[in-house]
């Protein structure tokens, strides 16, 4: 349970510290786009008001609140079943991994109002259009991982 915390408590800030670093400290909030290492990786300033690539964004306002309480329900959920079941320590890092990002995501919203995205990254001729951030990378890798890290799962290997 507490290397759950602890790597949530770590990708909670890993992505709290690179957005502030990006959007405010590179300002990137104004400027709009950075080229890193094109075309590799790009910042582009976007403002997700949905969920993934902005989908339900129509309804930002009303779904905000939804999403934020939707994250510290996942969260509390995950943190119970790490609390009761024998999870590996991979396990615990990729709950930990969820829990940090889907808590990064929801400061956002509260504070902005929108997830800030930057990262955007193309390769051999494919020009991805879409941006995302830390929180996004550590809820997919969190995700994947709880997959094949759960105890029953780890018991069928």
């Amino acid at each position: 349970m507490r290397l759950t915390l602890f790597v949530a408590l770590l990708s909670f800030a890993l992505d709290q510290i690179s957005k502030w670093a990006v959007v405010h400290g590179l300002n990137l909030k104004q400027i709009g786009a950075i080229e890193v290492f094109p075309p590799f990786l790009n910042f582009y300033m976007g403002w997700n008001r949905g969920v993934n690539f902005g989908l339900l964004a129509d309804h930002a306002e009303i779904l905000r609140w939804v999403w934020v309480a939707l994250a510290l329900g996942i969260s509390f959920w995950i943190l119970l079943w790490v609390k009761r079941e024998p999870f590996s320590k991979m396990g615990c890092i990729c709950a930990g991994l969820l829990i940090g990002g889907a808590l990064g995501n929801a400061i956002d919203r509260v504070v902005y109002g929108a997830v800030a995205d930057f990262l955007n990254m193309s390769c051999c001729g494919i020009s991805n259009p879409y941006a995302f951030n830390v929180a996004d990378i550590t809820i997919f890798a969190g995700a994947i991982g709880l997959i094949f890290f759960t105890p029953q799962n780890e018991k069928q290997a």
